[in-house]
Formats: structure tokens, C-alpha cells, sequence
């Protein structure tokens, strides 16, 4: 699983180096090859692969005009491009999802236990304060005996 907050630096030519925590996990259990998205464009989602392909075969089990998941795939194929993480376990960001996230220097590498989300680090911090975890938020999660 995924999990934690690591601080990462995208460099000039938009690649991220992978932090060494998640990449030795993506490594034992992924491989190298990577489908790199947003649904928003706010952030980035770095997705293994196969977490990828299980995502795309539960999407084909609905109807090709099912506008769901016709929005969920406009955003995600606009937005989105393979990648290969090369031997220094970097991933290239491409130029429309780098701008639109405004990943670039440090940044936020957070894991959601199948992916990995990328933030500029204010625009995450942000988010949290917009967004508070609320008793409704507690009650949903205790549900799951957590």
C-alpha cells in the first residue's frame, strides 16, 4: 500500500523524482510503466499500470454512452499520458497537467493506497483548510470499524 507524505522536486524539464519509499513498493509489486492523469487538474495521479487497467476494466462494464463514465474518461485521456519511470526513477509530467496542477520545484507526494497524488505544496495545504474533516467524515469512516 501506499501511504504517507514525502516532499519530491519536479525539475525544469517536468520530471518528478519518485520517493524512494514509494518507488521501492511500486518496483516489488508494479514494474516501471505508469499512466500519469488528473480528474480536476488540480493535482496530479500517478497510477501503476495495473492499478490503471483494473480501473479501465470496471469502466468497460458500463455502456460506451454512459455519461459518467464519458466524464470521467474526457478528463482522464485529456489529461493523462503513459510513462515509463526511467533509471533514476524519475517520471515525466507532461507540459498541460504540469501547468494546470502548477507542479514544478518541491511539491507534495502523497499515497492513496493504489496511486500517488501530487500537489503544489500551498495549494494542498489549501485544500485541507477548505475542506475540514467533519463529524459526517468520522461517522462515515466508523462505519468501516475504523
Amino acid at each position: 500500500m501506499l501511504r504517507g507524505n514525502y516532499t519530491a522536486r519536479i525539475d525544469v524539464k517536468g520530471r518528478l523524482k519518485v520517493p524512494t519509499e514509494f518507488r521501492r513498493l511500486i518496483d516489488e509489486k508494479h514494474g516501471k510503466d505508469f499512466y500519469i492523469t488528473s480528474l480536476t487538474g488540480d493535482c496530479v495521479r500517478i497510477y501503476p499500470l495495473p492499478e490503471w487497467e483494473s480501473i479501465e476494466q470496471r469502466l468497460s462494464l458500463l455502456p460506451s454512452m454512459d455519461p459518467a463514465r464519458r466524464k470521467f474518461l474526457d478528463r482522464t485521456n485529456y489529461f493523462g499520458q503513459q510513462a515509463t519511470m526511467d533509471g533514476q526513477g524519475r517520471l515525466l509530467i507532461h507540459p498541460l497537467l504540469r501547468k494546470s496542477a502548477e507542479v514544478l520545484g518541491d511539491v507534495a507526494v502523497l499515497g492513496y493506497l493504489t496511486y500517488l497524488e501530487v500537489w503544489e505544496l500551498d495549494k494542498f495545504k489549501a485544500r485541507l483548510l477548505a475542506d475540514p474533516y467533519t463529524e459526517e467524515d468520522e461517522a462515515a469512516i466508523a462505519r468501516l470499524g475504523i
